[in-house]
């Protein structure tokens, strides 16, 4: 049966673009509705499967309006979205809606959001209901169908409901060429579900491009990305081709995508916008044909409220997100992640170690793992350096561990110098952070002080990376 849907749109341009969409995919649309009212009547007289909702309509009610109320018919619903303010946004998300889609519209972006929403909201009022066969209007079958069926991409590990649920999101979206934003704390993973995206994509074939936006200096990201000509500026001896130019046909991942300068934001978003670049210094322009994906541990909602990040590029990035769950909420994943870290490290040291005791393995379950995976596999190889059997059992490994994150109050009879209270204090904060030191949630921000001061203080007080993890 073809999905009906129903467009609600005051803009006589845009629905009739997005009508022409849906047709030639072989939906079935409904009338236009160019206010609230007039969408009620027709869903009443046509039962839409999908609405496409503009938030801000003629008349006194508003899209969020239609939305709640589609919500109580448990109908799903899609936002039609242009650059609006972070209120509207946070009202818009408390809906709990299917998607978003950017003005200006593109047929691929809309054609998948729509299969993104149907799976959605096929998932939720079937919950359970693993073997969903049914077929998208053009009677191919959609890319969602029975995700959990397929094997495990090789570089994921755990068999939990969380990464299981990210997992089915990862299959949903890899076929496509549609952003993917991955979202999660530090050590949680994203560039091992980004691997997985692209494994699974048919950009296989073509490059994975890395890009860590956290670590280019703000005067060069404009060079490393798009390129320059020689002689642009000063110390520019040859031309060097960019980032977005070495992914071509392929995928580039910016990861830390939050760490971006603001000036950059605009730059960027036109790129995404019109699929081409100009080199710095050039003027010729360059055709991109380039998948994006990035990542962050950012909250991008608050830095588009302090107006950090630009809502604009926000939406464009966040046409599908995928949030990763920290490992505390994946106690279920525990016992295969330490195998695998065993398995890893035994044979980078030439080991022979077939696993660790029922005891440990309790106790390294019912840790909090506050620096997630990468702190896991951190403290493995750590206990796989000194192991010297066949097993590792030794369950002092545990008290090792940082136990809270709080800085003990020193009583009366146990006074420290100002360096060892400073010392405490740093490193509660490191921990706290997974061992971030800049941006939002680092260590520097949650001391108040400044990156370069307190690269300073950890230098001046000895602290390394083993002191953080494991003391």
């Amino acid at each position: 049966m073809n999905k009906r849907v129903l467009i609600v749109e005051d803009h006589f341009v845009e629905a009739n673009n997005l009508q022409m969409i849906l047709e030639r995919a072989g939906y079935s649309v409904c009338p236009i509705a160019r206010s609230v009212p007039v969408a009620l009547k027709l869903i009443d007289q046509e039962h839409p499967d999908l609405v496409l909702i503009d938030i801000f309509l003629k008349g006194k009610l508003t899209g969020i309006d239609l939305a709640n109320n589609l919500r109580e018919r448990k109908i799903a619903f899609v936002y039609l979205s242009a650059n609006s303010d972070k209120e509207t946004l946070t009202a818009a998300k408390a809906t709990r809606p299917y998607g978003f889609l950017v003005k200006p519209f593109r047929e691929k972006d809309v054609l998948v959001m729509l299969d993104v929403a149907d799976y959605l909201h096929t998932t939720e009022l079937e919950t359970g209901n693993r073997d969903r066969t049914a077929r998208t209007p053009n009677g191919k079958q959609p890319v969602h169908t029975a995700p959990e069926d397929r094997p495990f991409p090789a570089n994921i590990i755990g068999k939990g409901k969380a990464i299981r649920e990210s997992l089915n999101l990862v299959r949903l979206v890899a076929p496509s060429d549609t952003s993917v934003l991955v979202l999660g704390e530090s050590g949680t993973g994203k560039e091992r579900i980004t691997e997985a995206i692209y494994l699974l994509s048919k950009r296989q074939n073509k490059p994975l491009i890395k890009v860590n936006c956290a670590a280019l200096p703000s005067t060069l990201i404009e060079s490393e990305l798009f390129g320059h000509e020689k002689g642009a500026f000063t110390g520019a001896f040859e031309r060097r081709i960019g980032k977005f130019e070495q992914a071509s046909g392929g995928t580039l991942f910016l990861d830390e995508i939050g760490e971006i300068p603001i000036e950059a934001q605009l730059k960027l978003l036109r790129v995404l916008q019109e699929n081409e670049i100009e080199r710095i210094g050039g003027n010729t322009v360059i055709q991109t044909n380039v998948r994006i994906i990035a990542a962050t541990n950012k909250d991008l909602d608050k830095e588009v409220a302090d107006r950090r990040f630009r809502l604009d590029l926000y939406y464009r990035l966040n046409v599908f997100p995928i949030k990763l769950a920290p490992l505390r909420e994946r106690k279920e994943d525990i016992p295969d992640l330490i195998q695998h870290f065993i398995k890893r490290h035994a044979e980078k040291c030439n080991k022979h170690i077939s696993g660790i005791s029922d005891k440990l393995l309790r106790d390294l379950t019912a840790y909090h793992w506050p620096g997630n995976i990468r702190q896991l596999s951190h403290f493995i190889e750590r206990a796989v350096l000194l192991s010297t059997g066949n097993t590792i059992s030794d369950v002092s490994l545990v008290r090792s561990l940082p136990r809270s994150t709080r800085t003990p109050e020193p009583t009366s009879d146990q006074i420290k110098t100002m360096d060892e209270n400073e010392r405490i204090n740093i490193l509660a904060a490191l921990r706290q952070s997974g061992g971030k030191i800049f941006g939002t949630g680092g260590a520097a921000e949650l001391l108040g002080v400044s990156v370069s001061t307190l690269n300073s203080r950890i230098k001046k007080l000895g602290i390394e990376k083993e002191t953080l993890f494991y003391k």
